[in-house]
């Protein structure tokens, strides 16, 4: 055996090496032993993913742009609430399929042209592991620096305190004797970008998440369930703290907002559009997760009325907290690691101490469970899809982890004041991805896949397209994402006309309203085959492909079935490429 055949990942014997570019176990439909997401699953993973310091400062933008508390409230729910149905939407075919985002974009862009979409998807998925890990970094500093003072100079010693009654009482529990004379003065050169101490925190964060990488998707949901037990726990306690200590909710709950009219209408718009473009992401790979649902009505109602709740409940908590830190500091802080950060000055007690420890570390479960989530899986499903032949979910996921630490996070972050600002404005690119797999799916082929299809590349397969590329889906993708170059421009500095910046600034909507309507017109000129004239969730592998040459529909064929037509229904085996 070879070193190539070493390399190999699992994957059905006897396949050719066209087929194993198609191919392996983690893209083949997920068995029913790995169906294990049940509704709580889904309920555990939101509750989950809304604890992470994005979601807690992302109304601090809102206010700051002159709205009050609870206009900056309303455009949360009514972003998050609007946000969720198009997760819903994606998510169903992985759930009646059970296929991740790779194979379901194959659907629309071809074979091979999904490896584009696939591609871009798993890029920012690296990037952004990167810089969630960079944000980790930072609690565990916080988390650090409330055990061992010390660690925020770089100038003085880090040392091991003895286990004992108070390990945050070092008064009675540190014997001298037991100090490791090691000094944190910093090694690493200015063109790092970073310090000793920024980075050994960056580090561990790094370090403690690669266990969570291990584990398969149907396993992992575990970490949620733990995630969404510990850090509304910290994120409550640390909200009642703050009123406690500001003897009140602040001064931000009374502040009136300073924009009217259009101004204010328009503000509304930005930071509603700001909450759907920060799900954007999860929107586009929510078949990853659904593909483990137990059934599809688990991956439906529970994120349909989750998504909005969770999110809109942890901003409230952003918004009192950061309005008592107003109270307690004479400024507000809306980065919760910040603030936790500001407690620790002085000569705070223990018990300070200790609910700033226990605090940070909820976040650094919230910080570890968000990557994971939303980039460790999401990278792992699409390398797996590039590279098949060699990668699997797990391998793809430290692949990840590897570039996220590779890329020097902190020195993009750095460099560029703007450069979350295009992180997010990536949203635009994934929305005319999702508006072109929405609509071939709900309105174009109506719910009727061709499983055997996914993974042959034979030419009169329905995915297949012009040489394995589907023309109407990358017409429709570039119209979508041309509609808001103009207005991203304004967004990166230069001047462009108002109305360039009005629909950038529903950049969403325009880019998947735009490519689905595109992609809809081009299958109406120019059909496909499989086209649908009513809904139904139902696998046609079985149905004979020379039904489909001359481009008949779905239905068509259906009838001219017959009673046969019956036996055209969801197969509840795993469907593997001959």
């Amino acid at each position: 055996m070879g070193l190539l055949e070493k390399l190999e990942v699992s994957h059905a014997k006897g396949l050719s090496y066209k087929q194993m570019m198609l191919t392996n176990d983690d893209l083949t439909p997920v068995p029913p032993e790995k169906r294990t997401w049940r509704a709580v699953n889904f309920i555990s993973f939101w509750i989950a993913d809304s604890f992470n310091v994005n979601t807690w400062m992302i109304v601090s933008s809102m206010v700051q742009l002159g709205l009050s508390w609870w206009q900056a409230w309303i455009c949360v729910w009514l972003g998050y609430g609007i946000v969720s149905p198009f997760i819903a939407a994606n998510a169903r075919p992985g759930a009646i399929f059970h296929v991740t985002f790779p194979v379901v974009a194959r659907t629309s862009f071809g074979l091979y042209g999904s490896l584009w979409c696939t591609f871009n998807r798993g890029a920012m998925a690296c990037v952004w592991y990167g810089v969630q890990a960079s944000i980790g970094g930072s609690c565990v500093k916080v988390m650090l620096r409330a055990m061992w003072p010390s660690v925020n100079d770089i100038r003085e010693s880090l040392f091991t305190p003895t286990l004992g009654r108070n390990m945050f009482d070092f008064s009675r529990n540190v014997d001298p004797n037991l100090l490791v004379s090691m000094r944190l003065a910093n090694h690493l050169p200015e063109s790092s970008g970073t310090n000793t101490r920024d980075f050994m925190c960056f580090f561990l964060f790094w370090l403690i998440s690669l266990p969570a990488i291990w584990f398969p998707i149907h396993q992992i949901r575990h970490l949620f369930t733990l995630k969404s037990i510990v850090t509304p726990i910290a994120g409550i306690t640390f909200f009642i703290w703050c009123v406690v200590k500001a003897k009140g909710v602040g001064p931000i709950v009374s502040r009136p907002s300073t924009v009217h009219g259009s101004e204010l209408g328009w503000s509304m718009v930005t930071s509603l559009m700001s909450c759907i473009s920060n799900m954007a992401t999860l929107v586009t790979n929510a078949p990853d997760f659904a593909s483990r649902a137990k059934s599809p009505s688990a991956a439906l109602w529970p994120q349909l009325f989750a998504v909005p709740i969770a999110f809109s409940l942890v901003s409230f908590i952003g918004i009192i907290v950061s309005s008592s830190s107003e109270t307690i500091y004479g400024e507000a802080i809306w980065s919760p690691i910040d603030l936790l950060d500001r407690f620790l000055d002085g000569s705070p007690s223990s018990a300070t101490r200790f609910g700033v420890w226990f605090i940070s570390f909820g976040f650094i479960i919230a910080q570890l469970g968000t990557n994971i989530s939303a980039n460790s899986i999401s990278a792992g499903c699409d390398l797996t899809a590039l590279f098949p032949r060699f990668m699997n979910i797990r391998r793809g996921g430290y692949v990840a982890a590897i570039v996220g630490i590779c890329m020097l996070p902190w020195n993009l972050l750095k460099s560029s004041n703007n450069f979350t600002s295009y992180l997010s404005a990536y949203s635009v690119f994934l929305s005319s991805i999702a508006g072109v797999m929405i609509t071939e799916y709900y309105v174009i082929r109506r719910g009727h896949y061709r499983v055997t299809d996914l993974y042959d590349a034979r030419k009169d397969g329905w995915y297949f397209y012009t040489y394995g590329v589907n023309f109407r889906a990358y017409a429709a993708y570039i119209a979508g994402i041309l509609i808001n170059v103009v207005g991203f421009a304004g967004a990166t500095g230069r001047n462009v006309p108002l109305a360039a910046t009005r629909i950038y600034q529903m950049s969403f909507f325009t880019g998947f309203g735009v490519s689905a309507v595109i992609y809809y017109i081009l299958n109406r000129a120019f059909p496909v085959p499989g086209l649908a004239t009513k809904f139904e969730e139902l696998d046609v592998s079985n149905a004979p492909s020379e039904h489909y040459n001359d481009n008949s529909s779905v239905s068509d064929v259906e009838s001219s079935k017959g009673d046969k037509g019956n036996n055209l229904k969801v197969s509840e085996e795993v469907v593997y490429a001959t």
